[in-house]
């Protein structure tokens, strides 16, 4: 597992783990500026803002970062984001 910034020194969305520039330029496009606006929101939520704001479908792993990076500002252990794919799986069936 890489080494992470401790969760106080993340400051840049690109500090979040498993957040490069892509993963960040899709949180700014639907208005999440600052790695602390992710506390309390819904990955799922996110990801259906994502795809109406840019007018495509995106990738369902992309549900997957947004599930890592959240779940890791409201306190959890870094993971990889495919940790997250069965979470996601369930969401969108029970959704």
């Amino acid at each position: 597992m890489a080494k992470y910034l401790e969760r106080d020194a993340v400051i840049a969305l690109e500090d979040l783990p498993n957040i490069g520039k892509a993963g960040a330029a899709d949180l700014r496009c639907i208005d999440i500026l600052q790695p602390g606006q992710l506390v309390g929101q819904s990955p799922l939520q996110m990801y259906e803002k994502l795809c109406s704001t840019t007018g495509a479908r995106h990738d369902p792993c992309v549900i997957d970062v947004f599930i890592s990076a959240v779940r890791y500002m409201e306190g959890a252990e870094p993971l990889p984001w495919w940790s997250y794919t069965a979470e996601r799986k369930r969401l969108l069936k029970s959704g």
